[in-house]
Order: structure tokens, then C-alpha cells, then sequence
């Protein structure tokens, strides 16, 4: 039995779907939750191969069309930058303390839009599974998912408008 099937659970949530007739109709869907142990991470995820997930990652991101120009005008000291997001990740995933910083405010001058988020999120997933065993990926998947929707809310409230979570609520 892998990880995965072993913590994996399901509960059941409302969506609203598209039917043929461009109506729409309330459907409740098994939506699985990961219940993986935080204190126990995957045997896989350290805080070096957590450095290697965000130093390709961004290597993938500062050649993309669409993101790579914010990144080359926010991003003055790359060694810095790649260090301090190592230092993030490790903090949501194993719970090290180490990132005493706050992402938000220097997000919220960017004019990032909802495509900016997309495209971080399927180069981050992209990487994640490269690197990791699905069991572990899935685990970045989701906080990386949570985090995008955690600011796209937060930009979206600054400027004065309410939006709905895109990204958390997807089957990993």
C-alpha cells in the first residue's frame, strides 16, 4: 500500500457543473483530501531536495514567456531569492521555522493576474513530479494550489474585489 492510498480519504463537496444545455446543476463529487501526518513528511522531501524542486523550478520560470519578464524585474539576486524560497518551502512542507519573511506585500506590487498564477502552478506542478515520487509531489500540489489561491484572494481584496478560490478545490 503507497502513501498515497494509505492517508487518502474522501469527502464530499458541492460543485456547481455545466450540463449539454449550458444550464447549470448542483452535483456533490468525492473530492479526496490528503491526511498525511505533518510531522511526518515523505521519506523522499528534505531540505535538499527542496532546494533542487525550486532551483529548476525557477530555472523553468525565468525562461517562460508569460512570467519570465516579472521575475527578471523582481528578481535582482537570484542565489538570494532561490535560497529564500528554499527556505519557505521547507518551512510549509517539513515545518523547519526557517523563512521569517512575508511573500505577500512584494506579490502585491507585481499587477499579477489570474494566468500569471496559472502558469506558476503548472510549471510548479510540472517540476514537482519530476523530482518527487507522486506520494510527495501531490503534497507540494496541493500547498502550491493553496498558496496561489491565498494570493489571488489577497490581490483580488486590495483591489477592492471578491473572487472565488480557482485552484485548492481541484483533483491533484
Amino acid at each position: 500500500m503507497n502513501l498515497l492510498s494509505k492517508h487518502a480519504r474522501f469527502e464530499y463537496s458541492c460543485y456547481i457543473l455545466p450540463t449539454k444545455k449550458h444550464t447549470l446543476r448542483r452535483a456533490v463529487l468525492p473530492v479526496p483530501v490528503m491526511t498525511v501526518l505533518i510531522n511526518q513528511p515523505h521519506p523522499s522531501i528534505d531540505k535538499a531536495s527542496i532546494q533542487i524542486l525550486v532551483a529548476r523550478f525557477y530555472g523553468r520560470a525565468r525562461e517562460d514567456a508569460l512570467i519570465g519578464p516579472i521575475f527578471a524585474d523582481a528578481v535582482h539576486d537570484w542565489d538570494h531569492h532561490i535560497a529564500q524560497i528554499s527556505e519557505f518551502w521547507s518551512a510549509v512542507i517539513l515545518k523547519t521555522g526557517g523563512y521569517e519573511g512575508r511573500p505577500m506585500p512584494p506579490h502585491l506590487k507585481l499587477n499579477l493576474k489570474s494566468e500569471h498564477f496559472d502558469r506558476w502552478l503548472g510549471l510548479f506542478e510540472q517540476t514537482a513530479r519530476e523530482i518527487f515520487p507522486e506520494e510527495a509531489a501531490i503534497i507540494f500540489i496541493d500547498r502550491a494550489r493553496r498558496i496561489a489561491d491565498s494570493f489571488e484572494l489577497a490581490i483580488a481584496a486590495h483591489a477592492g474585489k471578491i473572487i472565488a478560490p480557482r485552484h485548492s478545490r481541484r483533483i491533484v
